[in-house]
């Protein structure tokens, strides 16, 4: 399986570790990545003007077109966006039209026929739930964890074609694979407020809160995200919301590849496990220390 890996404008600036983990497990699970000069998703301009929104989205389809690709992604947004690319290209033909009339001066085309795919999709449709538990080498135990799916990815589902928008459930098939224990949580498919940071923040960060508190309600030991922007939310808002108002953490978030990586046996700095603002290096004592990294067999059987 090869993809052209995008990684959107957000993570290589404030998630450098959401890139490097995310091609560590994929690399561990025998999935290749082609690394190719993307540009934006289009996402900021994509209610301001619509051609630039398109024209921006089409381009990098066009590019991975050009090599025969697929595109895959850890960003949410990025998903989501490119996603209502295509989707308003088959809606409206005489706009895509237009959009390749520009492109034609690069010398590019867009046919429509490349796909985007978010990595969780890719990792339980395309790899496997038995491929990556037959790579699973130190599974957790003991270890709760919330999965937060965030809204980019589930709506309009018309659209995103990801997962049921009212009973997702492939995030929690993912953390179960790694032997940690998904747990469920009643604000689990709720917005984590980041779109309204900088903008009305107070009611941000009581979005936030509201979320961290019921999920640490559920038991959980850590919220788990595969969404820049809700881990910009969790961690770095947070974080900042604890030092400047001496409020304790109520709940530390971690990147779904660092929460896989670590239980395929990916070294923790890779997997920046130290980039985190909040700290979860704790996460190392859920794993069982009793399985060898050398072995060869599954390490980790487990039923969907």
């Amino acid at each position: 399986m090869t993809y052209a890996l995008f990684l959107g404008c957000k993570i290589p600036y404030y998630l450098a570790h959401y890139g490097t983990s995310t091609r560590a497990i994929l690399k561990a699970l025998d999935v290749d990545c082609v690394d190719i000069e993307f540009n934006c998703c289009g996402y900021p301009t994509r209610m301001l003007d619509a051609d630039a929104y398109l024209f921006s989205a089409a381009r990098n389809f066009a590019l991975a077109e050009a090599r025969g690709l697929d595109i895959l992604t850890p960003c949410k947004c990025c998903f989501g966006s490119l996603q209502h690319a295509r989707h308003w290209s088959q809606e409206q033909p005489d706009l895509k039209a237009r959009i390749n009339r520009l492109l034609a001066e690069e010398g590019l085309h867009w046919t429509g026929t490349a796909n985007v795919r978010h990595l969780l999709s890719v990792l339980i449709h395309d790899v496997g739930p038995d491929a990556i538990a037959a790579k699973v080498r130190r599974p957790y135990k003991g270890l709760k964890i919330a999965p937060h799916y965030g809204c980019h990815a589930l709506r309009p589902s018309k659209v995103t074609r990801f997962d049921d928008p009212l009973a997702p459930s492939i995030f929690e098939k993912l953390i179960d694979l790694t032997g940690a224990q998904s747990v469920q949580w009643n604000k689990r498919l709720e917005c984590c407020g980041n779109p309204l940071w900088e903008k009305n923040s107070s009611l941000s960060v009581a979005l936030m809160n509201q979320k961290l508190a019921d999920a640490k309600l559920s038991g959980a030991n850590y919220l788990c995200v595969a969404c820049t922007y809700c881990q910009i939310q969790f961690d770095a808002v947070q974080h900042l919301q604890a030092a400047q108002n001496g409020n304790g953490l109520k709940l530390a978030s971690i990147l779904y590849p660092q929460l896989l990586g670590m239980s395929l046996g990916c070294d923790a700095a890779t997997l920046g496990l130290d980039q985190n603002k909040l700290d979860i290096g704790g996460i190392e004592n859920f794993l069982d220390q009793s399985k060898s990294l050398a072995d060869d067999g599954p390490a980790l059987t487990r039923t969907l």
